[in-house]
Formats: structure tokens, C-alpha cells, sequence
């Protein structure tokens, strides 16, 4: 596994959001913590709850080579490494909403359709989320099963196959392969483990720049803002064809959108100030969630949420791992290295990270820029200073920050 070094500043290249200010701190570390590792729909933070109203933790998956978690997470050199897995699991009360996914030829097994290794740095503390596309063919390593029985390594296979190879463990394990990134915490959550947390908020604002229609997913949204939750919040974070130009990589920008949103509205006051809404929140998320060993222990789960309390939206960054497509096959595509290696070069080195990537009508969301301030004409305009420790990724690496306001990039123009 790979050393882990400082990371410092990450630029916000558009408009930013305040951050907010203090909050009951009992409520401030749960919300916080929930704000973190939902930005997938996954809620980890949901075991502060847990642990502190002593729920039993019998069933957490032990990942392949786990180092002794310290007593204090500042002890982690470089920061620390959460992936955030979300599985197509056809439960009952959803399964009809799936199609031929849970009805169909292909309908046995869990596939983890969402992945995302969250990176968060040490002091000053920055969190970097890496989206991974399902599609992302690459090498399955050999990986240990619940029962202690194992698999066959496969030199490729689509990312999205290692959940029903061995579960969790495998996917850690073979992102942890991937990126050369230590995972020292993972979790998973079903899509209905999503809906309900999203209704036990009140639902989650999202924008659509132009309207979708997707007969696929059953999704029909106008353009403007929406209030998504149940179904509509599913049909939303699974639809492809409806935007972008239909492929999983538009769909991973609209599902950054809905974790921005999301994020904002658990860190607001509309949720950490209210303490029904709060119980609720973690109390849904608790019977939605498989997590490793390494998060059952309270108080790890406390300093988590401490270290990350405070980071401002603009220091909040989603990317999407960098791809080509695969010549075997037009509907998949294998890892870029070269310019993944930059992007995990600069985060490992503490180098503020600027997307250069410009949003096309082929992406899942466009970046609405903010309006400008009014003229001062009393006041000279300063210099401009190149900014300190600037890392421009390359082109082909989309993302934003949890400040910038993206809107849905429908299929209906």
C-alpha cells in the first residue's frame, strides 16, 4: 500500500456557500459525520448513533489487510480513506421499480453500482470524493468471502461484478488495488436504504437545467428545481438515458448533484436543528447499513465527524475516476492511469486541486455560475496572484465542489 502524505487547500473555481456556523455540538458531530459519507447515499456517520445507544454490530465485514485502526485518527499519516458503496439489492419494496434487473435474466446477485473512495486529508482538513463508473473494466483480485472460502482473481472484469463476487471486502480490496490507497473504512447501503434516508430528511433539492423524460426509469421532471424523495429519488439517482449523452459518466455528475444537495441540506439547520428529524435520520440509516470493522468502535466514529466538522463546502470536492473507453467492448471503459496517477499525486501531496474539465452537452450536469457582484465604482480592482500549490488536473477529470450549484442535464432540449 501506498505512503499517505499531507494534502492542503483544495480551489473552488466557481461561487461558493457559506459555511455554516456552530450548531449544537451534540447534533453538530452526528450531522456532520451523516453529511460526510452521504454524499453516496450511504450513511456510516449513522453508527455514532449507533454505537451510542449501544446497538449490536455482529454483522460488520472485516477488510483484507486492515491495519490496526489507532486511537487517534490524527495518527493516520496523510489522512484517511472511506469508501462509500451503494448495491442494486432487489428488496421487495422496491424491486418493481428495477425492471429486468430484479425480474429479468440478470436478475440474481448485488452489483455495487456506486462506488466512491472518499479521501480526507489531515490538517488543514479537505475531503475529496473519487466516483468510479460501473462500467470500469479492470483486474478482480483474489478476495476472502463471509465464510472464509475464496475467489478467483480475473484479470478484467467490470468494477461493478466484485460485491456479488465477495462482497464488500472484494470491492474495497480491489479499489484499494486500483488507487494504491489505503481503505481503512468502508460501508455499503442498498438503493432503498437511500430512499428512506432521503425521506427521512424531508426529501433533497436537485435542478434541472433542461427537462428529463425517461421512460427507463419512469423519471419526468420539468426544468427548474424539484424536491426529490421516494421513488422520484431513486428514479433519479439511477437514470442514464435521461441524461447527458445516456452513458454511466452522465449519471455519475448527476449523482454528484444530489450529494451536493444533500450534504448541504444535513449540514443546515433544516436537519441539525432538529432534533425529530435527527433521530429519524440516524434511526433509518441504521437498518440500511453494512459497514467494516473498523467502524464499530464509537469513538473512532466521533473523531471522524470532529475532523471533518468544519471543512467548508468549497473544500468538499467530487471527481470522477479518469476513463478511455474500452476497445473490447463500446459500452465500457478502462482506467486512465496516467491521469489518475496525477489526480492521486495531488491529493497525496497536500496540492490544491483545480478542475479544468469544461461541462458539454454530453455531461450529466452543467455548472451554473454565479452572478456577478455589483459594480463598486469607489473601489480599484486588486491584481490578480497566481494562488500557491495549484494543481491543474487534466481535462478529462470532471468534477465540482459542494459549493458550486450544478443543475441536471436533461435529455429534453
Amino acid at each position: 500500500m501506498s505512503a499517505k502524505i499531507r494534502r492542503r487547500k483544495t480551489v473552488a473555481r466557481h461561487g461558493q456557500l457559506r459555511t455554516p456556523g456552530p450548531i449544537g455540538q451534540f447534533f453538530k458531530i452526528l450531522g456532520i459525520a451523516l453529511a460526510v459519507v452521504l454524499v453516496s447515499g450511504v450513511s456510516v456517520g449513522a453508527f455514532v448513533v449507533s454505537d451510542l445507544y449501544g446497538t449490536a454490530t455482529a454483522d460488520a465485514v472485516e477488510l483484507e489487510g486492515q491495519k490496526p485502526i489507532p486511537p487517534n485518527i490524527s495518527e493516520f499519516e496523510g489522512g484517511f480513506d472511506l469508501l462509500l458503496v451503494g448495491t442494486d439489492t432487489c428488496e421487495d419494496a422496491y424491486a418493481q421499480y428495477f425492471g429486468d434487473r430484479c425480474s429479468g435474466p440478470d436478475s440474481e446477485g448485488n452489483l455495487n453500482d456506486v462506488n466512491i473512495l472518499v479521501h480526507v486529508s489531515e490538517e488543514p482538513r479537505r475531503i475529496t470524493a473519487v466516483s468510479f463508473p460501473r462500467d470500469l473494466m479492470l483486474p478482480i483480485p483474489e478476495c476472502t468471502r463471509d465464510d472464509g472460502s475464496t475467489t478467483g482473481a480475473m484479470r478484467k472484469q467490470p468494477l461493478n461484478s466484485a460485491y456479488m463476487d465477495a462482497g464488500l471486502n472484494c470491492v474495497a480490496k480491489t479499489v484499494s488495488e486500483l488507487t494504491g490507497q489505503d481503505i481503512e473504512f468502508a460501508a455499503a447501503v442498498t438503493f432503498g436504504g437511500v430512499i428512506e434516508i432521503t425521506n427521512s430528511i424531508g426529501g433533497v433539492d436537485v435542478c434541472l437545467a433542461t427537462p428529463i423524460q425517461d421512460e427507463h426509469t419512469g423519471l419526468d421532471l420539468a426544468a427548474g428545481t424539484h424536491t426529490v424523495a421516494g421513488i422520484e429519488a431513486l428514479q433519479f439517482l439511477r437514470t442514464r438515458h435521461g441524461v447527458g449523452d445516456g452513458s454511466d459518466l452522465g449519471r455519475i455528475g448527476n449523482q454528484q448533484q444530489y450529494m451536493s444537495s444533500l450534504a448541504r441540506k444535513l449540514i443546515s439547520g433544516e436537519v441539525l436543528g432538529n432534533v425529530p428529524t435527527m433521530l429519524r435520520l440516524a434511526n433509518t440509516a441504521l437498518s440500511n447499513l453494512e459497514a467494516s470493522t473498523s467502524l464499530t468502535n464509537p469513538m473512532t466514529i466521533v473523531q471522524v465527524a470532529l475532523a471533518v466538522k468544519d471543512v467548508p463546502f468549497e473544500d468538499i470536492v467530487f471527481l470522477q475516476y479518469p476513463t478511455f473507453d474500452d476497445y473490447d467492448d463500446p459500452n465500457k471503459v478502462v482506467p486512465d492511469t496516467e491521469g489518475a496517477q496525477a489526480m492521486w499525486d495531488a491529493i497525496n501531496a497536500n496540492q490544491q486541486l483545480q478542475v479544468t474539465h469544461q461541462n458539454t452537452e454530453n455531461d450529466g450536469v452543467v455548472v451554473q455560475e454565479p452572478a456577478p457582484p455589483a459594480p463598486d465604482e469607489s473601489a480599484t480592482e486588486a491584481p490578480a496572484t497566481p494562488a500557491d500549490n495549484v494543481v491543474a488536473l487534466p481535462d478529462n477529470i470532471k468534477g465540482n465542489s459542494a459549493a458550486q450549484q450544478t443543475c441536471s442535464n436533461g435529455n429534453v432540449r
